[in-house]
């Protein structure tokens, strides 16, 4: 094998936290590479093999948590009650917008078949027989 030798478990003593907690996380990863037997942990970090298990698979399972693929980009900003205000108020003027425009079409076909009865008007009678 060429070049650095990998560093395992001690990789930890780098990372950013507390003693405990990079002590715990180094008997953790030496028990997952078989260098260090659980009852042996349990024994190192002063704790029943049980917990020591616990712990382990909480440790693995942050770890798959953390490896998960993630959305591309920026998450979206979170607009706030004057973003959304904005939006309905933006949809509402379209809505009115769309039904200007139909009024005055509605009104245009007025113009141009004027025997037609407007909207709510009766049909007018016309008297050819007298």
């Amino acid at each position: 094998m060429r070049g650095r030798k990998p560093r395992g478990p001690e990789f930890v003593r780098g990372l950013q936290g507390g003693a405990q907690e990079r002590q715990r996380l180094e008997a953790i990863l030496e028990t997952v590479a078989g260098r260090l037997g659980i009852s042996e942990a349990a024994e190192q970090l002063q704790m029943t093999p049980q917990r020591v298990h616990m712990l382990r698979e909480q440790a693995l399972q942050a770890a798959m948590d953390a490896l998960a693929p993630q959305p591309l980009g920026r998450p979206p900003k979170s607009g706030g009650p004057d973003e959304e205000r904005i939006d309905a108020l933006q949809r509402e003027n379209e809505r009115l917008r769309r039904e200007l425009a139909a009024s005055k079409l509605r009104e245009e076909i007025a113009v141009v078949l004027p025997g037609r009865p407007r909207r709510g008007e009766k049909k007018r009678r016309t008297d050819t027989a007298t």
